[in-house]
């Protein structure tokens, strides 16, 4: 049963990996994989407790669900109004050199708050109308792939995976931001400064009358853009708050803020004769944009997170962990690994078997076991958690495929895998290098 098991994940992760080969979205795949293994489980198990358990990684499952779909209509929403357009119309320097560095700082804050994908679009689009040369541009967008993702790794609500780290309790939002900051920060200063190198330290040459495609209606006026961007961005932050004060799990923060935003800009459409005059498709509602909401990445991440629910339910994790212990048995070591995996593979699904091969660790699992002092490097906040959660979310940057940033570009800008790989994966790897050094460095002289 275990070995059908695994080989039906390896087999349908292949397929997941070679999406641009097969044509097969990888959504289909995940969902497929998942109904699959948990079949398997389900016959061969002879578990009588399987539907209970089942549940369970459902309800663990929807919780990330729901509060990435509340998080994405924020987003959309936000840009609806053209929000967005209000950050990079402020951006007028012509200096290439400071202009990357201007970018990525951008970048590594933008993402922190949004997703990745989505401040990535937006920077990218920025660069057409400020950067004509082709070439030059690559290395802009390169860097903001992994300003973005650095960024993304620092912030409980910045990543899919630092989300699910921080809903299910192997991460507090405060500690982690406390942690990674300054790695992340590294990861992006490092490569910024060898590419800005790339350019000719010079005014960038006009590009000609490119508008930025916000897809905001002209009848929106500047400050209600900023207006909508001010609450939106305050709206996501206000959760990691709404979890410190309430207790209660951070899917219920992001629905108070969504209905919030619902309700705000149903008022603000009611009152404005020129939205309401608008063609009905392109009206900025809440009711609007959830029908944009892309639904085939949330049905991916089901049968991701499911998958692997099933492998754990079933002790593959376990005896996946136990052998790691035994042959590693170093932190730095696993998690870097994972990083490097990551670029290759994506992240969500390692981050889950990570969260399912090493439980959260309590005092009376640290005091019981053979080594606690790497037992303890499992608690909630250990050291462990935040390694993976720089590596796994910076460690994406090392391919232009190893995240959906780096997908994002590759597709926008129609950049070469092996461009990337030649010009740009050493830098990247030399600011992964970077942060796991500050980490450790933090470990050993601060104790985080």
């Amino acid at each position: 049963m275990i070995t059908t098991m695994i080989l039906l994940f390896v087999v349908g992760y292949l397929f997941i990996a070679l999406e641009h080969k097969t044509k097969i979205d990888k959504s289909a795949v995940a969902l497929l994989m998942a109904g699959a293994i948990w079949t398997v489980f389900s016959l061969l198990g002879n578990d009588p407790e399987i539907q209970h358990e089942l549940v369970d990684q459902l309800g663990d499952t929807c919780e990330i669900l729901v509060f990435l779909i509340g998080a994405m209509t924020i987003v959309d929403l936000i840009d609806s109004y053209g929000g967005f357009g209000v950050i990079t119309d402020h951006i007028t320097t012509r200096n290439k050199r400071k202009l990357m560095w201007l970018l990525a700082i951008i970048t590594f804050f933008m993402s922190a708050a949004l997703d990745n994908m989505t401040t990535t679009i937006i920077m990218v689009m920025l660069l057409r109308r400020l950067i004509a040369n082709k070439k030059e541009r690559w290395i802009f967008a390169s860097v903001i792939v992994i300003a973005a993702n650095s960024g993304g790794a620092w912030s409980p609500i910045g990543d899919v995976t630092t989300i699910m780290l921080w809903m299910r309790g192997n991460v507090t939002a405060g500690n982690l931001i406390a942690a990674l900051f300054l790695p992340c920060l590294v990861s992006v200063i490092i490569p910024t400064a060898i590419a800005s190198r790339y350019v000719a330290d010079r005014p960038a040459a006009p590009v000609g009358a490119r508008a930025l495609a916000t897809g905001c209606p002209e009848c929106i006026g500047p400050r209600l853009r900023k207006f909508i961007l001010v609450v939106g961005v305050l709206s996501l932050l206000f959760v990691p708050v709404f979890k410190s004060l309430t207790g209660l799990p951070p899917y219920m923060g992001m629905m108070v803020s969504l209905g919030f935003m619902w309700i705000l800009t149903e008022i603000i459409y009611d009152r404005k004769r020129s939205i309401r005059n608008m063609e009905e498709s392109i009206q900025p509602r809440v009711a609007k944009v959830l029908k944009h909401i892309d639904m085939p990445t949330i049905l991916f991440f089901l049968g991701i997170l499911m998958a692997v629910g099933a492998l754990q339910t079933g002790g593959v994790l376990t005896d996946m962990a136990d052998w790691l212990d035994k042959s590693v048995h170093e932190v730095f070591t696993i998690a870097g690994a994972i990083g490097l995996l990551s670029s290759v593979v994506d992240n969500v699904p390692l981050v889950a078997a990570c969260m399912g091969m090493y439980p959260v660790a309590d005092a009376a699992a640290v005091a019981a076991s053979a080594d606690p002092a790497f037992a303890q490097n499992f608690v909630q906040d250990g050291l462990f958690w935040h390694l993976l959660t720089y590596c796994a979310g910076v460690g994406g940057s090392l391919l232009i495929i190893g995240s959906a940033a780096g997908v994002v570009a590759m597709g926008l800008e129609k950049i070469s895998f092996g461009w990337y790989l030649k010009r740009i994966s050493l830098l990247a790897l030399a600011g992964y290098a970077a942060g796991i050094a500050v980490i450790w460095l933090e470990h050993l002289i601060v104790g985080l």
